[in-house]
């Protein structure tokens, strides 16, 4: 049976995460985050930064917040779509187009972003886990994704 080239799933310790992927909006950080995953690359990668209330952010594989892949970096591809919770969307500098493997995903409603960051997907299956993720700017002991894979893998 082929995979489902539209969702993510997300292994982490307090379980799976699936999400919806939104080539619609942002074909270019779809692209990009399936590649990435497709790879591995987010196996293993720990949750840096997670406010409570606010979101929890992940994807630098160094596990501080500032690295990202050896990719280029990805124009931006904001769209009217809210950053409400649930929405996962890509970490980025001050510079829009800047935004390179680590994401966000949104405890909370949190439309003061929308249009500043690009919105790729959104969780549809398991937000209990994000929830349950270690809290801290970085957390004492963050927790991490343990794999990342396109479909059902």
């Amino acid at each position: 049976m082929p995979k489902d080239q539209g969702t993510l799933v997300m292994a982490l310790a307090t379980g799976p995460v699936t999400i919806r992927l939104r080539p619609d909006l942002a074909p270019g950080h779809v692209a990009r985050i399936k590649e990435l995953a497709g790879e591995g690359f987010y196996d293993g990668v720990v949750f840096h930064r997670v406010i409570d209330g606010f979101m929890a952010q992940g994807g630098d594989p160094g596990g501080t917040g500032s690295g990202g892949s050896p990719k280029p970096n990805l124009k931006a591809e904001f769209s009217k779509a809210p950053h409400r919770r649930g929405a996962c969307s890509m970490a980025r500098t001050s510079n829009p187009d800047s935004a390179n493997s680590q994401f966000f995903i949104c405890l909370k409603d949190s439309n003061f972003l929308d249009g500043q960051y690009t919105v790729w997907g959104e969780v549809t299956e398991g937000m209990e886990h994000v929830d349950a993720l270690p809290k801290g700017e970085p957390p004492r002991e963050p927790g991490k994704i343990i794999s990342m894979r396109v479909g059902d893998a």
